[in-house]
């Protein structure tokens, strides 16, 4: 396969993103959102899935870490589309089960075309550095919509909040990863309807 990549900007009142994605990487990152703890996090989602990736966000933290989280979600997905392209030949599906110390955190991906949430992680304060934990769900969410996949996340043994939210990022690149890697056996789109 030729590298899959894909760049994708979103201008609105509330955000200005520019971002670039290389599924076929070695997990080089540039990450600036404003929000330094959503930048750990998508670190960690950029080295454990091996994507190249790059991502600058000006977005109106003066309000709070809503829109910026939320559209950086939207905008990912949209690379994430672009850069599998029609899915010939990959796997489709990925999961992963990933421990972090007391934590532990399952994955599981289907790039179907059939945008779907399952969201299952209990957080126990408000905030991590400045992001609001309640938008590491609304994240994922808006990645599974854009992206058009079937999302299922979930902490199967919870613990620190740190560690519950860095095991879900991970876990995800794992599993995305997974999905997006090549089928050698599989010459067409991984169907039996014949189309995603």
């Amino acid at each position: 396969m030729e590298k899959r990549t894909a760049a994708c900007a979103r201008t609105t009142k509330e955000t200005d993103i520019s971002l670039t994605l290389c599924l076929d990487g070695e997990g080089r990152h540039d990450i600036d959102t404003g929000v330094p703890f959503f930048d750990h996090m998508l670190s960690g989602f950029a080295r454990h899935g091996l994507f190249d990736f790059s991502v600058k966000v000006k977005g109106d933290l003066e309000v709070d870490s809503h829109h910026t989280v939320e559209d950086t979600g939207i905008v990912l997905g949209q690379a994430i589309a672009e850069a599998v392209g029609d899915k010939t030949g990959i796997k489709r599906y990925g999961y992963f089960i990933l421990p972090m110390d007391e934590t532990l955190a399952l994955c599981a991906v289907d790039l179907s075309g059939r945008p779907y949430l399952k969201f299952d992680a209990d957080f126990t304060v408000p905030r991590l550095g400045t992001l609001d934990t309640e938008m590491i769900r609304e994240f994922f969410q808006a990645v599974a919509y854009s992206a058009g996949m079937n999302l299922h996340l979930k902490i199967l043994e919870n613990g620190n909040n740190h560690h519950m939210a860095e095991a879900l990022f991970k876990a995800f690149g794992k599993a995305l990863d997974m999905a997006v890697s090549e089928e050698p056996r599989m010459k067409e789109v991984w169907s039996t309807k014949g189309t995603l």
